[in-house]
């Protein structure tokens, strides 16, 4: 019908988040992830929107009060009450498509029919978010399906360049035992629901993500797209290091890559943090988890020495906008990091 998804730095009406409630995600850290919210809501308003999903009115009340202390501008903040499961919003919020009407560009929301990445009992709330999302702006929401029944994709597990590229993993979703989505679904399957629901034109394949990734390797921990033709890929050099080894086979797939002009990429290392253990249990950390907001890109920060290698990095990568550090280090006690709280609204 003409939809594609767009690239994420492309003009955003919102952002969205899911003010976070639920205690298993940072045992004993609740209180300090509101903080950081908080910080993230001051940077992404002062260029769009934030739409923020909450259980109900007081927990809007309790957000306020915590955005409010922050330094958020909450003119540029709305709630909407809906009953989540968890705050990962990259994974259950409403993917957007969009085409060219005249001068204007219509909207369209794409429903995956997230399952907690095959992994968790609780689900069903979550589930609902891009239905309430739909109704709620009153946009076309298009049920995502494989042979009659719901396809499975998170936002994390693909990344687009808005052109027609899309990036993914095996380990995510061709794994035919662990945290399987779509049972008895091939690789040329996946493409073709892709294709036929995004837009794209050709699905590259990478291996596998970091050590201690609960999604069991979403590319937004891996491998991004900065702008049309160039991908930022993390590289883990430190021979004794457990990802050494399942990072440097992404590494040896990435020549491989064409764009959907037949190009190739341009390839840019980005590095890995030093382990981060919660537990005894080896932590998602990656700078690769940035988010891409109209007025700034948000990347996550370890209280290590590669973080300035990082930014620096990105800096250079984003010459359109600034580039800021968020400390993490509480934030991926959840599994999880900026990217995967977030999920745009095309503007």
């Amino acid at each position: 019908m003409g939809y594609s998804m767009p690239a994420e730095w492309a003009p955003h009406e919102a952002t969205w988040l899911g003010w976070p409630h639920n205690e298993t995600d940072w045992p004993g850290k609740l209180d300090t992830i509101r903080w950081v919210y908080g910080e993230m809501v001051r940077k992404i308003e002062s260029g769009e929107t934030v739409r923020i999903l909450v259980n109900s009115r007081a927990d809007e009340k309790l957000a306020r009060r915590y955005l409010s202390q922050a330094g958020a501008a909450l003119k540029r903040v709305e709630f909407i009450v809906h009953a989540t499961n968890r705050g990962w919003t990259r994974d259950t919020g409403p993917v957007w498509v969009t085409r060219k009407t005249g001068r204007r560009r219509a909207k369209a929301i794409v429903h995956f029919h997230f399952n907690a990445w095959a992994k968790y009992p609780d689900w069903a709330k979550d589930r609902k978010v891009p239905e309430t999302a739909a109704k709620v702006l009153g946009k076309r929401l298009y049920e995502a399906q494989w042979n009659g029944k719901p396809f499975v994709v998170e936002g994390g597990g693909i990344e687009v360049n808005g052109l027609g590229t899309l990036l993914t993993t095996e380990e995510c979703y061709l794994d035919p035992v662990t945290q399987v989505r779509n049972p008895g679904m091939g690789r040329e399957d996946f493409e073709r629901v892709l294709k036929d629901h995004l837009g794209v034109t050709n699905v590259f394949w990478l291996k596998g993500g970091p050590v201690g990734d609960d999604t069991h390797g979403h590319i937004d921990d891996i491998c991004r797209f900065v702008d049309p033709s160039t991908v930022v890929l993390i590289r883990e050099d430190n021979v004794n290091d457990v990802n050494y080894r399942p990072l440097c086979e992404n590494w040896e797939r990435i020549g491989g890559l064409r764009l959907e002009d037949g190009g190739r990429p341009e390839v840019v290392a980005l590095p890995m943090p030093a382990p981060l253990f919660f537990a005894g249990e080896r932590l998602p950390a990656s700078y690769a988890n940035f988010y891409i907001s109209n007025a700034a890109v948000l990347v996550p920060t370890f209280n290590d020495v590669k973080d300035r290698v990082a930014l620096g990095i990105l800096g250079e990568l984003f010459r359109d906008r600034p580039v800021v550090g968020i400390h993490a280090v509480d934030l991926v006690l959840g599994y999880g990091s900026l990217h995967c709280l977030t999920q745009q609204e095309p503007a």
